[in-house]
């Protein structure tokens, strides 16, 4: 479900049976600020930038391509920002991408 937050923020809860996955865009004078938050099992802080690199991956299975792609449409096709804004080991990430109005 879309809620509204506020006349400036949106927020879509997806829940998955393995995890919880939330939207939230909101708007600033200059930005659409888009927070992606998981459950998963987090990011150490030292692989912050790695994990947007081609072919990175933790699973056993993957390519590694997800978010290279992700940052490569972001920052290339929309003159955008994305990046881990906060993430906790066994907790979850908050992923940040931020698109000029």
């Amino acid at each position: 479900d879309l809620h509204s937050t506020s006349r400036r923020q949106r927020q879509m809860c997806i829940e998955t049976g393995v995890g919880v996955l939330v939207i939230s865009v909101q708007e600033t004078s200059r930005y659409w600020c888009i927070d992606v938050v998981d459950t998963g099992k987090g990011i150490d802080k030292r692989y912050f930038e790695t994990v947007f690199a081609p072919g990175y991956t933790t699973k056993k299975r993957g390519w590694g391509l997800g978010l290279s792609l992700a940052r490569r449409i972001v920052v290339e096709y929309h003159s955008g920002s994305i990046f881990v804004k906060q993430s906790e080991i066994n907790k979850g990430t908050i992923f940040r991408i931020e698109l000029k109005k």
